[in-house]
Parts: C-alpha cells; sequence; structure tokens
C-alpha cells in the first residue's frame, strides 16, 4: 500500500469500515455486525473515528473514493456479505429495477433530494414507499456513479445533460408534490 492512510487501524480496515456503514446503512444492528466482523464495539468506535479523521485530512481524497467504492461492494466482504436485512418482494423488484433502469435511479435520487428539501426524511420516504432501505440505494449509486465516470471519460456530454435534466425535472415534479401535500409553499399567494 503505497499511501499511510489507507492501512488498518486496530485491525479494522478501510474495507470492514466501509462495509460496517453499508451494513449499517441498510438496517442491520451493529452489535450483530460487530461480532460477525470479530471487533468489540470500543475498538470498532475508536477505528471509526480515526477512519473519519484520515478522510478529511486526506488532500487527495483516494480514502474517501476507496471508502466509496468498498461501500458499494458490501455483498462482496468475505465476513458480512450474508449479512442482510430481508426485503420485501416489492422492495425485492424494486432493488433490481433501481440497478438496471438509469431512470428509475435517477427518478428517485431527484425525490429524495426534494423531500429533503420539505424537511421529510429522503431515505425514510424511499424505503417507505420503495421498500429500498439507504444501504442498498447507496450501493446501487455506486454503479450509476461509475456509469458517470465513463460518461465523463468518454466525454458524452449529452447523455450527462440528459440524465442531469431528467433528475432535475423529477426534483421539481416530487417538489409539487410534497408542497401540496404540506399545504403549499410560502410564497404561493405572491402575485408580481
Amino acid at each position: 500500500m503505497s499511501n499511510p492512510l489507507l492501512e488498518p487501524i486496530h485491525g479494522v480496515s478501510l474495507f470492514d469500515y466501509a462495509v460496517v456503514c453499508a451494513k449499517i446503512a441498510a438496517g442491520i444492528n451493529q452489535t450483530d455486525i460487530l461480532k460477525t466482523l470479530g471487533i468489540e464495539t470500543a475498538i470498532y468506535e475508536e477505528a471509526s473515528a480515526l477512519w473519519v479523521a484520515r478522510m478529511q485530512e486526506d488532500s487527495t481524497w483516494e480514502v474517501t473514493m476507496e471508502f466509496g467504492k468498498y461501500f458499494g461492494e458490501a455483498d462482496n466482504h468475505p465476513k458480512l456479505k450474508d449479512l442482510k436485512v430481508e426485503l420485501s418482494k416489492e422492495g425485492s423488484e424494486n432493488l433490481e429495477k433501481l440497478k438496471t433502469d438509469r431512470y428509475f435511479y435517477e427518478e428517485l435520487c431527484g425525490a429524495r433530494i426534494a423531500a429533503y428539501n420539505y424537511g421529510i426524511d429522503g431515505a425514510q420516504w424511499i424505503l417507505d414507499k420503495y421498500g429500498i432501505n439507504l444501504g442498498d440505494f447507496q450501493s446501487v449509486a455506486v454503479i450509476w456513479s461509475n456509469e458517470h465516470q465513463k460518461d465523463i471519460e468518454s466525454q458524452n456530454y449529452e447523455n450527462i445533460r440528459h440524465f442531469t435534466d431528467y433528475q432535475l425535472n423529477k426534483q421539481n415534479e416530487y417538489a409539487e408534490m410534497f408542497a401540496k401535500e404540506q399545504g403549499g409553499n410560502i410564497a404561493d399567494d405572491i402575485e408580481f
């Protein structure tokens, strides 16, 4: 390893740390995760704090980028890959659709942003409406982020613009919906 910031902390590798975060985000109990990994809670808590500190001090962003990659590869961790939250049939179908349908992914990204803008927990809204937890959503986000990166590298700006516009349009649609559910926006009755 050429970057010393990527060295394990108290035996907790960056891969371990990222996958623990992904599994917690998926709704799995931290105690169960750490037990499966064979790490004591106190050691993990300190390692977690130090991984965050390393990400903050890394001016190259290498640690953060590797964390994101590992977060998206949580199902490949040799010890933790079988720890999963059981999804409903609908949740499983929606998760598969999210992985294969970029329009569906961009729509839910727009909906999540709009929800947060209206004081609604966007991740919880997606879980309630589509049965997809935050950890699974973020894992799929890594897949589509890689596709976006390929578009950048191949200078496929038309594709980038297309999906950016699509997500923004969906964000606006959901913003209108959330506004109506909350009785409208504060300035809706002002005429110019």
